[in-house]
């Protein structure tokens, strides 16, 4: 990583993390956002669930200023971050508490441990998966319907938002890889696993545009085998990262994005993107500032979340990881921005969200 891209993605870091007035003043560049995914995104979906996956205690939040709220780390999530850099005035809200005229924004599905597929993360308790959170999502679309007056309105409405799906990661983490509760990786090698999922995912997205869904960014897996967690449970035989479980993220990713490709030549009335999370992460994070690479910032438990009420570190932005599985809100800043605005033509494909929701499509007549 050069020089020039260090300096770059400090100041974005640094102003970011300094401005007070965390919300770009005037219109949004989109009038509603709805996001669909797991932990990494949850802002608390499953604080009413009986799950052991949910953060609804301190440390969490430290760094929030509503204190701890449901979200797995210890201020924003990515996002948090985009919905600034998209300029809306709020965050946008998750399914679990939003109500009123608020969702005509934008709702918030994620929800902590699920995946593609609906048993994944099962082990720790409740969780909604992607079907479940489609099912949220077109309860939401119903909602806009009766507030906006006309089903007509609404498809023009849900047509200019932003959509951002980030699934998959479960599905190996509290699925595949733990063969002591689920079958899956006795059913399937890697390669046909990937298969299955992106098959399965495939029409859970094409469902999403059914409810008008126009412009979607997919984020890829990120590097699972390199979080404090996977290190300590699986060990890395040399390696910095236990490299069977990125190479199932690699091979998931290579699949979303000819996903990416067959779904842009089909429906030339929207517009998908890939968020190229692996590849952000695959750069040296102490050319930005980061020092700790391979622990948590916080004591973690069993579950290899922050143990409660716990003191965590003090120098938070030295931290890529907040706990044994979720990034810091440093490393947010930074993979929000450049999921945002690339830096490198290999972060995002084939543009970045500051250009898709600034693309104009031709409308199309289908029913939500």
């Amino acid at each position: 990583m050069a020089c020039g891209m260090k300096l770059l993605l400090v100041a974005i870091a640094l102003s970011l993390v300094l401005n007070t007035q965390h919300f770009v003043q005037g219109e949004p560049q989109v009038p509603c956002f709805f996001i669909f995914g797991d932990s990494v995104s949850d802002n608390g979906n499953n604080n009413l669930l009986p799950t052991f996956a949910k953060v609804n205690y301190s440390p969490y939040g430290v760094d929030f200023p509503q204190g701890p709220t449901g979200r797995f780390c210890n201020g924003r999530n990515i996002v948090d971050v985009l919905a600034e850099l998209l300029g809306f005035d709020n965050y946008i809200p998750p399914f679990a508490y939003a109500n009123g005229s608020e969702i005509v924004k934008g709702v918030n599905y994620a929800s902590g441990a699920a995946g593609i597929r609906k048993e994944s993360g099962s082990q720790l308790g409740a969780c909604i998966s992607m079907g479940e959170q489609l099912k949220n999502h077109r309860t939401t679309v119903l909602r806009i319907i009766d507030i906006l007056g006309k089903r007509s309105l609404a498809k023009k409405h849900l047509n200019k938002c932003l959509y951002s799906v980030g699934m998959g990661s479960n599905d190996y983490i509290n699925n595949y890889f733990l063969p002591q509760y689920y079958q899956t990786s006795q059913k399937y090698t890697l390669e046909e696993y990937a298969e299955v999922l992106i098959k399965q995912y495939t029409q859970q997205i094409l469902r999403l545009r059914q409810y008008g869904a126009r412009k979607v960014s997919l984020v890829g897996l990120g590097l699972i085998g390199c979080t404090p967690d996977a290190i300590k449970t699986y060990g890395t035989n040399g390696s910095s990262c236990v490299e069977k479980l990125n190479n199932a993220s690699q091979q998931f990713n290579q699949k979303l994005v000819t996903l990416v490709d067959e779904l842009n030549t089909n429906f030339t009335d929207s517009k998908f993107i890939y968020v190229n999370s692996y590849e952000m992460g695959s750069g040296d994070p102490t050319l930005v500032g980061f020092k700790v690479l391979d622990a948590g910032c916080c004591e973690v438990d069993e579950y290899g979340q922050c143990a409660p009420d716990i003191t965590p570190c003090q120098n938070r932005t030295d931290y890529v990881f907040w706990d044994g599985f979720h990034p810091s809100e440093a490393s947010n800043l930074i993979t929000a921005s450049r999921t945002y605005s690339a830096y490198n033509a290999s972060d995002t494909y084939p543009m970045d969200i500051s250009h898709l929701v600034q693309l104009q499509l031709e409308p199309q007549v289908t029913s939500i």
